[in-house]
């Protein structure tokens, strides 16, 4: 019998690219763990796909039933409409955050995972605790480099003005 995990995930940035950072709420059983990160420049989507990631990361075996509740159609649309399937297919090509969905597509093979929608800033208090996470994480001061996102901003930024 596969062990069931429930989490809960967010994504911030102050600004779009700004300092953002991540909330994530782990539940099983008894069992409550709260994680969060922050990053001095990164975007809301980016926030949203990496805490799925680092939830899913946390998990000691592979096999886990895991239903991730995140209030990003961005995530939960890629995945359940199978976007991401057909754009790992293309390589990736033209899309935005490669570098998390091969990540993300790595860790996810690995678990039985259900995603679910949620209104956010909505009645739901655990969704809620994750936004304050994510919110909290990117106010920090002395944040790390989103490293692959500025790596891409650097190379996409040539000083041109069009």
């Amino acid at each position: 019998m596969s062990v069931k995990i429930t989490v809960y995930t967010d994504g911030a940035a102050r600004g779009n690219p700004g300092p953002g950072g991540y909330g994530i709420v782990l539940l099983s059983g008894k069992h409550r763990k709260e994680l969060s990160a922050g990053f001095r420049k990164t975007t809301n989507n980016r926030m949203e796909l990496l805490a799925v990631i680092v939830a899913l990361e946390q998990l000691k075996k592979p096999g886990c039933f895991v239903e991730i509740f995140s209030d990003s159609k961005y995530v939960v649309d890629a995945v359940d409409k199978k976007w991401v399937f057909g754009w790992e297919k293309k390589n990736f090509t033209k899309k935005k955050n490669p570098d998390l969905w091969i990540r993300f597509l790595k860790i996810y093979r690995q678990h039985i995972v259900k995603f679910h929608w949620v209104k956010g800033h909505a009645d739901n208090p655990l969704n809620n605790r994750c936004d304050e996470l994510a919110v909290e994480a990117a106010l920090k001061s002395d944040l790390p480099a989103d490293v692959n996102y500025e790596k891409e901003c650097s190379k996409s930024d040539d000083g041109s003005l069009f």
